[in-house]
Formats: structure tokens, C-alpha cells, sequence
């Protein structure tokens, strides 16, 4: 991304463990800014839901750009480990996912792992420099249970290795569970589990049946835990404790809560210094879920007619940590929103020399360094298109705003319309008039095109041919 302005408004975030808005600094000077991001669980296709969050990551991803960080980004691929209840009962995601489609559990991983790839490029959402699969590191996550282990974090049931919360007096922090509650509401099928919060680590693999996903461990023959793959891949490839972790807002009180606890009893850092959360994508004011047997792939709004950048529009005129409720007219809206955008940017003429305006460029960094504030950046975009900068000027303004904003502006180009041969002949026979100044005949042609419903547009370089409006 080009840095033609530096920011002059600090960089403040949500942290969501310390409930509170944060400056953001980096922890290493003169290193990338370290960020992990849950990704896909490739059991199926993700939707349009599961790509609100992962826009929302995005959007955090280029304003860190626009700051001039360097980003270090890393999207886990869960392939295994994912159970159908978070309280650690059920099969795993991946063999149910392969019972239904009739594929092995590692062609399922295969086919939406590349699917999701292929979305979120369409999504112009910039990928990770780590894409990291679960079972890709199985060593490291059996290595991490087996410190927990050492540290007397875990005990044995019938089914696997499961790690004790009541080794820590504030697990639950991030969420700010009541422990106490939750085992006296009994809200939870505790089964052998020693506490409601415990949750599995390793998982056996059950003996009246082979999965087609397993691995020998110190334990006996089994699969990791769906929170340890993010835990171990985390350390991997950030460290202890590194800049920024985000996932969506279901991962707070289960998913993340489990990551922070293992790693505090692992290496003493609650992993991230920064935790986000994105907020869901509603649809009938409801959660959009898998697990409801219905939802909206990008692709289904890509075969009713739409541009999937459509969606994105959609998502950045809602503020990240509110919920955005998916209408057809919504999307409809930011469909003509974006249209107009870039056809307004696209009649603009370029500048090799032009410079973006500097007062903007504070005013936008002002707006997204406020929390992402996404809604009130797009709201200025609009002002300037309809400001009187000279066009160059504005042109230069808006294409650095799209460095944040991720719409390709600059790259679009209005749909060729196919002219008829019989009107393509009539703009040539008149344009051969006026070459031979014979203004009474190219009156007749222009006239008889304009009667077809055509109109001609007389240029330096020539003409262009377009239908009337």
C-alpha cells in the first residue's frame, strides 16, 4: 500500500479482555505487528455470516497498513478436532461433513479449504502470509498437551485428556464467566468432567469404530481438542504473547476463553495483547449458522446478479462491534452505493503527478483510527466525491481511501456495451460526414441513431457509441 501521508491520529482499538477502548502499539519495535485470526472451519462452505467477521479482520489488516505496520497475519484452517457442541460431546465436524457428502474427511478439507481461498479473493480480502491447517501440526499440539500435562493442568477420562479450570482462580476473565453459576445452574452435561469449564485437549478415538482421522499421542490413539490447534499454531508462529488475536463474538465465552487459559498455564501470557471480536451478521434479525442446515453462500448472491464487493460495501456501513441485519434491500442499497462510487471514480481523469489532499487524508485517519470506525470513513468518501477538490485531486484522495476500504476502485471499468452492426455503420458513415464537413448528413445519421435509442459521442480520439439512458 502506498504511504504518501503518515497518520497523525493515534491508533486506538476495543480490546475486548480488558473491556475497553486502547491505544494500539506494537510490542517489538522495528518488527511486524503480529495478528492471528480464527479462520475457516472446512467442514463445508463458509457464509456470508462467517465472511462478515473475516471482512472485519481485513479492515483491521489495512488500517494496521495504513499506520505503516508491517503485518504478520496467520489464519488457522480448523480440518480437525471441531465438535458438534462446544461442551465437548458430538463427533467431530469433519467425519459428520464426510458422512453427508459421501467424500473422505481429508477430500472435504481439500475442497472448501479451496473454496474459502477462491472467496476470499473475490472478497478482495488480503490472505494471510500463514495459512496454517490443524492437521499440519499435530507435533506441535501434542507437545503443548503434554506441558499442560507436566504442569498438572490435565486429567484422564474415559474419552480423552482434559484440562482443569480450577487450576485457575481467573479463568474466564475474558468473558467474565460465572463459574459459579454455570455449576450450580448445572447448565452443562458435566459427564466425567470434573468441572462444567474443564474441556478436552485429546479426544480418543472411539472403540467400536476407526476414524479417518487420527493420530498416536502419549495418551493412546486419538485427535486434538478444537482449542488447543489455535493455542499451539499461535505459538508457532507469533510466540508466547503477540500483538492482536481476533475471531468472531461466539469465540469470547468458549473458543478463545479455553486459548487464553492453556496458554496462561503453558507459558504464564493470556497469548494476545489485543482480543477482537467481530460482530454477527443477522439475517431475520437472527444468527446466520451452519449448523441450521440453511445459508447464504457468497456464491448464491453472486447467482442472483451480485458483485460480491457488493458485500463488502454492505459491511463497511456497520461499525464492526454492532450487528448488521443481511436484507435483500440492504444489499440492494450497497449495490447501487458501490455502482455509483465507482462510476463516479471512474470519470474522474488521473494525474501522473497528482497528490492526494493531506487535510483528508488526516480527516480519514482520524475516522478509522478510531476503532475501525468504517460507517464514518465511507461517509467522508462520499463528501469528497461531491466536494470541489480540482479531479485529480480528488481521484489521488479516493484511491489511497480504497487502500483501507478494499473496493477496487482504480480497477474497475463500466461493462462494453455490444452495439448492433446497423448502428455501428451509422456512427461510421457520420463520422466520415464530418470529416467531410457535410454537417447536413452527419445531422440526419445522428438524429436516425438517436431514434434507435443510441446516442454518439464525439471525441478527440474519435467516438464512442452508447445506448441512451
Amino acid at each position: 500500500m502506498s504511504q504518501e501521508a503518515r497518520p497523525v491520529t493515534a491508533l486506538v482499538l476495543y480490546d475486548n479482555y480488558a473491556r475497553s477502548l486502547r491505544a494500539f502499539a506494537p510490542l517489538a519495535t522495528n518488527a511486524p505487528v503480529g495478528l492471528y485470526t480464527c479462520g475457516p472451519t472446512v467442514y463445508d462452505y463458509q457464509h456470508i455470516g462467517n465472511y462478515r467477521t473475516f471482512l472485519f479482520e481485513d479492515l483491521l489488516k489495512r488500517v494496521l497498513l495504513w499506520n505503516g505496520h508491517r503485518v504478520h497475519h496467520v489464519m488457522n484452517v480448523t480440518d480437525v478436532g471441531h465438535l458438534t457442541s462446544d461442551a465437548d460431546t458430538g463427533e467431530d465436524k469433519m467425519e459428520k461433513g464426510a458422512r453427508r457428502t459421501g467424500k473422505s474427511a481429508w477430500e472435504i478439507a481439500a475442497l472448501y479449504t479451496q473454496a474459502f481461498v477462491d472467496d476470499i479473493r473475490v472478497l478482495n480480502i488480503l490472505p494471510p502470509d500463514v495459512l496454517s491447517r490443524a492437521t499440519d501440526h499435530i507435533p506441535e499440539q501434542i507437545a503443548f498437551v503434554a506441558d499442560l500435562e507436566t504442569r498438572g493442568y490435565t486429567y484422564r477420562t474415559s474419552d480423552g485428556i482434559y484440562f482443569d479450570t480450577s487450576r485457575q482462580a481467573d479463568y474466564g476473565y475474558l468473558a467474565r464467566l460465572d463459574r459459579e453459576g454455570l455449576s450450580a445452574g448445572k447448565r452443562v452435561d458435566v459427564g466425567e468432567k470434573r468441572n462444567a469449564t474443564d474441556f478436552a485437549l485429546w479426544k480418543f478415538s472411539p472403540a467400536d469404530r476407526k476414524r479417518q482421522m487420527e493420530w498416536d499421542s502419549p495418551w493412546g490413539r486419538g485427535f486434538p481438542g478444537w482449542h488447543i490447534e489455535c493455542s499451539a499454531m499461535a505459538q508457532r508462529y507469533l510466540g508466547d504473547f503477540f500483538d492482536i488475536h481476533c475471531g468472531g463474538e461466539d469465540h469470547i465465552p468458549v473458543h478463545h476463553t479455553n486459548e487464553i487459559a492453556q496458554t496462561e498455564a503453558r507459558a504464564g501470557t493470556r497469548l494476545a495483547n489485543f482480543w477482537m471480536h467481530g460482530y454477527f451478521l443477522l439475517a431475520n434479525d437472527a444468527k446466520m449458522a451452519k449448523s441450521a442446515g440453511e445459508f447464504l453462500r457468497l456464491g448464491a448472491l453472486v447467482d442472483r446478479g451480485y458483485d460480491p464487493l457488493a458485500f463488502r460495501y454492505l459491511c463497511l456501513t456497520g461499525h464492526y462491534r454492532t450487528q448488521l441485519n443481511f436484507t435483500w434491500e440492504a444489499l440492494d442499497a450497497a449495490a447501487t452505493g458501490l455502482a455509483r462510487m465507482r462510476a463516479s471514480f471512474h470519470a474522474l481523469p488521473e494525474g501522473a503527478n497528482a497528490r492526494a489532499d493531506d487535510a483528508l487524508l488526516e480527516r480519514f485517519t482520524a475516522e478509522v483510527n478510531d476503532d475501525l470506525n468504517a460507517p464514518r470513513a465511507l461517509a467522508l468518501a462520499w463528501e469528497t466525491l461531491r466536494g470541489d477538490l480540482a479531479p485529480m485531486v480528488k481521484r489521488a484522495t479516493l484511491a489511497r481511501f480504497d487502500d483501507v476500504f478494499g473496493l477496487r476502485l482504480g480497477s474497475w471499468q463500466p461493462a462494453e456495451e455490444t452495439v448492433p452492426d446497423a448502428i455501428a455503420a451509422l456512427a461510421a458513415a457520420r463520422a466520415e460526414a464530418r470529416k467531410a464537413k457535410n454537417w447536413a448528413e452527419a445531422d440526419r445519421l445522428r438524429e436516425a441513431l438517436n431514434a434507435a435509442g443510441f446516442v454518439m459521442e464525439d471525441r478527440a480520439d474519435g467516438y464512442a457509441v452508447k445506448r441512451s439512458k
